[in-house]
Formats: C-alpha cells, sequence, structure tokens
C-alpha cells in the first residue's frame, strides 16, 4: 500500500504514465519507493507502445523514479528505448548507482549471464518463506529482476507472490 507522502509526491498518479487507477509502490533498491499503476508493474498486460511513457519519466527530477526508468529502459529492445536511455540526465547521485550496477553480473546454475527481464526456469523445488508454498522445479519465472546489489539473487512472480530466489537454483530458459 502506498504512504500518503508517496501519493502527494507522486500527484496520485503513475510515476511513468500518469494513470491514476489501483495505484501501488514498488520499491526501487537502493533508491526508494515509487507509484506505478499495474500495468507499469508488469501485473497486467500492456502493447509496446505503453512504454513510450517512459521518454517522458525519464525527466523526472526524482531519484527513484530516474533509476527505475533506466532499468525498464534497458530491458525495452527497440531504438526508442535505446535512445531515451542514453539520453538521459541522472542526478551524481542515480549515476552512481547505475554505474555500481553495472559492474554487479548475476549468473545463473550453469554460469550464462541473466539480464533484467530475462526467463529462468527453477532447477529444484524451493520453500518459499512466509508465503506458506513451494515453487516447484521446472516452473518458469517470466520478467526477472536482478537483485542490484547482490549477484546471488534475482526476484521473480511465482504463483502470483513477488518473491527472491537465489540465481544458484535457476537456469536461463
Amino acid at each position: 500500500m502506498a504512504s500518503k507522502d508517496l501519493l502527494t509526491r507522486a500527484g496520485n498518479a503513475c510515476e511513468f504514465c500518469g494513470a491514476t487507477n489501483a495505484l501501488d509502490a514498488v520499491d526501487v533498491p537502493p533508491a526508494g519507493e515509487i507509484l506505478l499503476c499495474p500495468i507499469c508493474r508488469e501485473d497486467e498486460a500492456a502493447d509496446a507502445s505503453h512504454w513510450r511513457c517512459l521518454e517522458g519519466a525519464a525527466w523526472s527530477a526524482e531519484p527513484a523514479v530516474q533509476l527505475a526508468v533506466w532499468r525498464k529502459l534497458a530491458t525495452i529492445a527497440e531504438p526508442w528505448a535505446t535512445e531515451a536511455r542514453d539520453d538521459m540526465v541522472l542526478s551524481d547521485e542515480v549515476q552512481g548507482w547505475t554505474e555500481t550496477l553495472a559492474s554487479v553480473e548475476h549468473r545463473d546454475s550453469n554460469g550464462a549471464l541473466l539480464a533484467q527481464g530475462d526467463t529462468v526456469v527453477l532447477i529444484k523445488d524451493l520453500v518459499v518463506k512466509g508465503a506458506n508454498f513451494t515453487a516447484k522445479r521446472g516452473t518458469a519465472v517470466r520478467r526477472i529482476a536482478l537483485v542490484p546489489d547482490n549477484a546471488g539473487q534475482i526476484e521473480g512472480k511465482v504463483e502470483g507472490q513477488r518473491i527472491v530466489i537465489l540465481t544458484e537454483f535457476v537456469k536461463k530458459s
């Protein structure tokens, strides 16, 4: 649930696209939280043209939004996204984070390099602490997120819940 301060800062609108429905806070380590709609959180499907909103969001003065836009643009394989990312003017703080993040490599159990947005498959059953279920071997985890300061961890949704997964238990598909 989004805090009152976050809602106020974001003007009660998605900080990527400006939508006002079903907003929720999303953590952007190490920068903090941003406010996103279900489409920008990737809880709902979106056509490729939706992500053009990032071109405007890239100019946000909020460091957490800048970092989130920079990360998301890296996952979009379109010339406009590469250009928008290259043209971003990042605050010194965000620039430091991006340089640190670029130096951390995430690799799967076979040594294959993982990237933001990849799909991986679990290679063993994993008991998910606090969620009361077991993620079964062979489960595909789509659109993973890389944990910025820990090369041994990724995040992904399994059974509708966002969990942290150790890279030693996945293989890139």
